[in-house]
């Protein structure tokens, strides 16, 4: 903000000597003003100087007005511009709005009270825009920094659950029994949902942040790496897995972002199986058409209302409030889908499944 001894600075850009001292000699007590008749002196006011604000004549014999604000404009953009003739010219009101970014066309002779108001509701102007870009900065500063937060502390909240499911397993091994088995099933089940959450944030920030990096990807052997993740993922026994690929050749693609959407298409696939079939499925195709990978995930779970179909890719979004899941897992799959150039299309009804396809271009 402006202290009350800094005064708003003018900078003002006319061919005309007498128009420079009358305005000097006019407005030198309220603001502190740069006068040229050069519009080469006038940029390197500016750069000189913090300038608020930038008046200048429309008709001078080398340069309109228009003209110079357009110069101006890459280097300078923040001072308030205000333009000045004793012209009726609507082409150059028209020019200096649209290309030059004029905040306020002046007639001459000008009214001395009339722009003294103008000047200082230009300086607010100029003021309210430095302090929005300046709490922008800031904004974004923290931001940054809580992104990183979060991703700093989910690597290391993910190591002591991946290390706690481990104990749990071995103890499981030892042949709990009774009311000890139950208890330890309901521990493992909720650290299982946590460290799913925890591994969702992680990816979630390595989507957001990582540009596209393509490597050399065997579908089948990537396929098979998914699958063994989920081995000993709670339900994953009750759900056979299969993979149907039609291509056998190695492709370009971004390993990380492709593991991250078919992870959770796995991972939803087994939590929302129905458990009153006596068998669940989830199988995934990989085939190339038209240039394009093809993926396609199907199972036969519960599937998703048509009410909510519209919804699930959005952040947070669940179907019910006794859903299992934390509502991040296909807003990150359709934002690396996106990320990747792709679309990614769902079909589903309640209680026959889900069939989702994704298809991504080949590089």
């Amino acid at each position: 903000m402006r202290t009350k001894e800094e005064k708003t600075r003018i900078l003002y850009l006319d061919d005309e000597e007498n128009n420079l001292t009358s305005f000097k000699a006019t407005f030198r007590r309220d603001y502190k003003i740069f006068t040229t008749t050069s519009p080469n002196e006038a940029v390197k006011i500016l750069g000189e100087n913090d300038i608020h604000i930038v008046i200048s004549d429309q008709k001078m014999p080398n340069l309109s007005g228009v003209e110079f604000f357009e110069l101006i404009n890459p280097d300078f953009p923040e001072p308030i511009r205000m333009l000045l003739t004793g012209y009726a010219d609507i082409e150059a009101v028209i020019d200096a709005i649209n290309k030059g970014q004029v905040y306020k066309y002046i007639s001459k002779p000008w009214n001395v009270q009339e722009l003294k108001i103008t000047i200082d509701n230009a300086f607010e102007l100029f003021n309210s825009r430095r302090e929005l870009k300046l709490k922008t900065i800031e904004l974004e500063k923290a931001y940054d920094e809580l992104e990183k937060f979060v991703y700093s502390a989910s690597h290391d909240l993910r190591a002591p659950l991946v290390s706690v499911l481990g104990i749990l397993k071995l103890a499981k091994a030892e042949g709990l029994e009774g009311v000890a088995a139950e208890y330890f099933k309901l521990i493992e089940k909720t650290i299982g949902k946590l460290d799913s959450f925890v591994q969702n944030l992680i990816n979630y920030y390595q989507n957001l942040k990582k540009g596209v990096s393509l490597i050399n990807v065997d579908l089948d052997l990537l396929v098979d790496e998914v699958f063994g993740t989920f081995s000993h993922f709670d339900g994953a026994e009750d759900v056979q897995l299969k993979k149907n690929i039609t291509v056998d050749k190695i492709y370009r693609l971004d390993q990380l972002r492709l593991k991250i959407i078919l992870n959770n298409l796995v991972s939803n696939s087994i939590k929302y199986r129905d458990r009153t079939r006596e068998q669940s499925f989830f199988e995934l195709s990989i085939s190339e058409e038209e240039n394009n990978l093809q993926i396609i995930a199907q199972d036969n779970g519960v599937g998703i209302d048509q009410e909510s179909l519209p919804k699930i890719y959005e952040m947070f979004y669940r179907v019910a409030e006794d859903d299992m899941g934390s509502g991040i897992g296909l807003y990150i799959v359709k934002e690396a889908v996106e990320k990747l150039g792709g679309t990614i299309d769902v079909d589903s009804q309640q209680g026959n499944g889900c069939r989702f396809t994704i298809t991504l271009p080949i590089n």
